[in-house]
């Protein structure tokens, strides 16, 4: 039996979290772990009545969103337990939630490596993980993919236990 008999894998749709899912899948199936790939639809700011602005309505994102998680699914080999979740709200208060609820042992996603004034302004979903987590944390770049500029965010993986 291996050390992680459940592993979360968090998708966006990036080719950064498509190499995770990858990453996850072969741990899963080494381990004999239960893979649970999870999509989060971010929370929708309150919306602002203005002339000639329509808001998507909710629906259309879950759709967006519920794509986005049957196209990493679609490609995994058919051997590995695989469980499907899609959520509502915080991305990375989610993922760690669901990490915590499900019995994961393992967090597994993508990380953009953006620079810092990106991080400063936007925050890091990946970063917010990592930091939340009492669970290991594995972030992972697609093969090829450029560091970012700033020398001080450019680290291609990072473990957190």
């Amino acid at each position: 039996m291996g050390c992680y008999r459940t592993i979360l894998a968090a998708v966006d749709g990036s080719s950064d979290a498509a190499a995770a899912l990858r990453h996850a899948a072969t741990l899963a199936r080494d381990q004999h772990a239960r893979l649970i790939v999870l999509t989060v639809v971010p929370t929708a700011p309150a919306p602002v009545a203005s002339p000639g602005s329509i808001a998507a309505p909710p629906e259309d994102n879950d759709g967006a969103y519920g794509r986005i998680l049957r196209d990493a699914v679609e490609p995994l080999p058919a051997d590995i337990g695989v469980e499907t979740r899609l959520a509502r709200g915080k991305p990375a208060r989610r993922i760690v939630e669901i990490a915590q609820e499900s019995g994961s042992d393992l967090i597994v996603m993508g990380f953009h490596g953006h620079g810092r004034l990106h991080h400063a302004l936007i925050g890091s979903t990946s970063d917010a993980v990592l930091r939340g987590s009492s669970l290991p944390v594995l972030l992972m770049r697609a093969t090829g993919a450029a560091p970012a500029a700033d020398p001080a965010s450019t680290a291609p993986v990072a473990f957190s236990a």
